[in-house]
């Protein structure tokens, strides 16, 4: 009922057209009444001499059934954009909550689960607010404008055609109770399929490389079958309850025939009487039998409306103003004594210092695991930390808005991410009114506006799924250039020349060189040719700083940074005299 409810919430936001929808409803639910009344007249007045109300009275009813269905075309619009607009207005919502998620819920979570949500859900949703509210509407309505009728005709007959009611109803009620389990299981299993499929087309490369497709085939036949198991239990329920519902409605109709056609025998009602009742009992248990059928959509649609609130009760993380324009930030950063843990069984980060001043390169290096991303993470606030302070130019970090704070911070990741969409849109990311001499220019000065402009359609070479048509070098120098368009003051590159030859290298550094240039910048990095030039250099191990300092005073030292250099972790790109020392 919750869940129904805060559906209604959205319908609430559009009463004119609602309005609109019932009153269509309401007046053509009333004309349903004219042609069994049409009927009585002509079987019991017109058969009996009165040939010249016949005419008038097929008019009326013809002219009943016209009014009826344009009542029912004007409804189908209205209800057609009524419904589009709240099921917009459902998924925007959710997709803007969605965004506003901290990155420990993603953590949790499929994309393939998220998108099931976001799509399937909220179209089942949809059914509740087409059927379920809609057509549920006029089926109440239908019922107890025909029930009135039958009322006023008949009532002793129709005290016996509402027997079976009763029973319908308990049978509904049995039916509403136990379903929510199977529906659930269903969605998740849907869920569970989605998420597996957008998996391993993700990751087609590596099945076919592993030589993987038959197991992987084997896996989604798996999951397709639980889904399988989980819609067949749902239809089995509903193979057993429809047809029951139908049979008990079907009796009334009998008990009608019955008891009714005694009465005509006995010269206690007329035949017109009797056929106008069938009539009206006919109407009567139509929209009965189709609250049945609306109550397995209902159950269905409650179900994923239970998945979608799930999202949006979720707290967003804290702190965000959107639209916010990014704070003056000089880039002193300092962190003082600070601690991290992931959970209460993975702690991170233990007691951190560090005091980067405004335009200095701070360097992390350490084996993996070391805490190297996650220090930089509590930077943009991804990941809130624990104790401890982080200042922004004296400032404490949480006193900016999460929009200020991660517009003046720019990142280049070793993965860099590019959308499937071209060039141009990728780089506005980072300025989205830059034109495109802006563009040349950042291309220019991150070193890729040669492959560029090599491209069929320069900027606008659509780039493909992840950015798959350009090479990780290109990747990275478009990231880079990205940057550069932000322009941030504080500056963060997470392995940002890993895994390319020494040339793209070469390229990425001069790129790198550019960005950094008058900007605080924190480099991860395994390459010296990375590290070898920054300010201060910070060792980190098991979420400690051990060493600190530049790199000829930390080799000196002959401590963990000699180590990992003498084991050629920091591998020495272009400097053949360091590997000699």
């Amino acid at each position: 009922m919750k869940t129904t409810l805060r559906v209604f919430s959205y319908v609430r936001r559009y009463p004119g057209m609602a309005a609109g929808m019932l009153a269509c409803a309401v007046l053509g639910t009333l004309l349903v009444i004219v042609f069994p009344k049409v009927t009585q007249v002509i079987i019991d007045d017109v058969s009996h001499g009165r040939g010249d109300r016949l005419l008038p009275l097929v008019l009326l009813a013809a002219g009943a059934f016209l009014a009826r269905d344009i009542f029912n075309a004007v409804r189908i619009v209205l209800n057609n954009t009524f419904e589009q607009k709240v099921i917009f207005d459902l998924r925007s919502d959710l997709y803007a909550h969605i965004q506003q998620l901290p990155l420990t819920w993603f953590d949790n979570r499929s994309t393939g689960d998220i998108m099931t949500r976001l799509l399937e859900d909220v179209t089942a949703v949809e059914r509740v607010l087409i059927d379920g509210i809609e057509q549920g509407v006029i089926a109440v309505l239908q019922i107890a404008v025909v029930a009135a009728m039958l009322f006023l005709y008949l009532p002793w007959l129709t005290w016996l055609a509402l027997i079976p009611v009763p029973l319908l109803a308990a049978g509904a009620m049995a039916y509403t109770l136990t379903a929510p389990r199977r529906y659930r299981l269903q969605r998740k299993a849907s869920s569970a399929m989605n998420s597996l499929l957008h998996d391993n087309l993700a990751g087609i490369r590596q099945i076919k490389t592993y030589v993987r497709e038959r197991e992987e085939h084997d896996r989604f036949n798996a999951t397709s079958n639980d889904l399988r198991t989980a819609t067949l239990t749902v239809m089995r329920v509903w193979a057993m309850y429809n047809p029951a519902m139908s049979f008990l409605g079907a009796c009334g109709a009998v008990l009608v025939i019955g008891f009714g056609g005694r009465a005509v025998l006995r010269g206690e009602m007329s035949v017109g009487d009797l056929v106008a009742f069938l009539w009206l009992v006919g109407a009567l248990y139509e929209p009965i039998a189709k609250l049945h059928s609306l109550n397995q959509i209902v159950q269905s649609g409650r179900a994923a409306g239970e998945r979608v609130f799930e999202i949006l009760d979720t707290p967003a993380e804290p702190g965000r103003v959107e639209y916010e324009e990014s704070a003056a930030v000089e880039g002193d950063v300092r962190f003082q004594d600070v601690s991290f843990a992931y959970s209460e069984e993975l702690p991170v980060l233990h007691h951190v210092n560090l005091h980067a001043r405004p335009g200095e390169t701070v360097a992390l290096v350490g084996h993996t695991g070391a805490g190297k991303s996650t220090l930089v993470h509590l930077l943009t606030r991804f990941y809130e930390f624990d104790s401890g302070e982080i200042l922004i130019d004296g400032k404490p970090l949480r006193d900016f808005s999460k929009s200020a704070l991660r517009s003046a911070v720019g990142m280049v990741t070793q993965e860099s991410f590019l959308f499937n969409g071209s060039i141009r849109d990728n780089l506005r990311l980072g300025k989205p009114t830059a034109t495109d001499e802006e563009l040349w220019r950042v291309l220019e000065a991150a070193n890729a506006r040669e492959f560029v402009e090599r491209l069929p359609e320069g900027l606008g070479t659509v780039v493909g799924e992840r950015g798959v048509k350009l090479s990780v070098g290109e990747k990275q120098r478009v990231s880079i250039a990205r940057a550069l368009l932000k322009d941030p003051p504080i500056l963060v590159l997470d392995e940002a020349t890993a895994s390319v030859d020494n040339r793209t290298e070469r390229l990425i550094q001069g790129a790198l060189d550019r960005l950094m240039e008058g900007r605080t910048s924190f480099v991860i990095a395994h390459r010296l040719s990375t590290v070898r030039h920054a300010d201060q250099i910070l060792v980190m191990d098991h979420g400690r700083i051990v060493e600190r300092g530049t790199h000829e005073e930390l080799f000196a030292l002959g401590g963990a940074y000699a180590k990992l250099c003498a084991g050629n972790f920091l591998e020495d790109s272009g400097q053949p005299e360091f590997a000699a020392r």
